[in-house]
């Protein structure tokens, strides 16, 4: 690995298919290569910025009261929302 970040691991671990994480790590990495060019700034900078976006800070949970079920907005720990943004980011990726 080029970059030292758990982060970047682990989004490279959630992007690989079928065991096959050199292609995730090169796309990854030719990814961030585009970043910098287009944008000037570094790619981690962004990629960052753009998880920090893509985290929910709060999702609806179902509570059941009585006999009616309600949405109850519950807060999202820090660790679920990383995971969360990045299935995100990498399913609207993968549908583009």
């Amino acid at each position: 690995p080029i970059f030292e970040d758990k982060l970047i691991t682990r989004f490279v671990n959630n992007l690989m298919r079928d065991g096959k994480k050199n292609v995730a790590r090169k796309i990854v990495y030719q990814a961030f290569e585009i970043i910098e060019e287009k944008t000037g700034e570094t790619g981690i900078d962004i990629f960052k910025s753009a998880m920090q976006n893509a985290t929910p800070v709060v999702e609806v949970k179902s509570r059941r009261v009585g006999g009616a079920t309600y949405q109850v907005p519950m807060e999202v720990r820090q660790e679920r929302g990383t995971a969360l943004g990045m299935r995100w980011l990498i399913r609207s990726a993968r549908s583009r």
